[in-house]
C-alpha cells in the first residue's frame, strides 16, 4: 500500500517538475538551439536524401514527445482526481494501471528526448 502511494506521489512530482522545467527558458549552443522564427538545426554529413530523411525523423520524434507528455499529463490528472476521490483506503487496480501507464509514458518521453538526428 505504501509502496503503491509513494509511486504515485513519485509520478505526480515527476510530472509536476517536468512542467515546470519546460516552463524554464534552457540555453543551448548556438549549433543546437532552434525555436519559432529560427532555422532548422543544420544537418551537414550526407546526401539531400538523407537530410530530408533526418529531419523528417526528428519531426516524427517530437510530435510522439508532444503525444505522450499530453497523455501522461492526462493519465496523472485522472489518476489525481481518483485519489482524491478515494481517500485513505485500498487502491484499485485501475488506478495501478494509471501509475504503470504514466511510468511507461515517462520512460518513452524520456528515451525519445535523449535521441539525435
Amino acid at each position: 500500500m505504501s509502496t503503491i502511494s509513494s509511486l504515485i506521489v513519485v509520478l505526480c512530482t515527476f510530472v509536476s517538475v517536468a512542467g515546470f522545467a519546460s516552463a524554464q527558458q534552457v540555453r543551448l549552443p548556438p549549433a543546437v538551439a532552434q525555436g519559432q522564427g529560427m532555422e532548422p538545426i543544420p544537418i551537414t554529413s550526407g546526401n539531400p536524401i538523407q537530410r530530408q530523411q533526418a529531419l523528417a525523423a526528428n519531426q516524427q520524434r517530437q510530435v510522439e514527445i508532444r503525444r505522450d507528455t499530453e497523455k501522461m499529463a492526462q493519465l496523472t490528472q485522472e489518476l489525481k482526481a481518483y485519489l482524491d476521490k478515494a481517500g485513505q483506503g485500498v487502491m484499485s487496480l485501475e488506478a495501478i494501471k494509471k501509475a504503470e501507464q504514466i511510468e511507461k509514458l515517462a520512460k518513452s518521453v524520456k528515451s525519445k528526448m535523449k535521441q539525435a538526428f
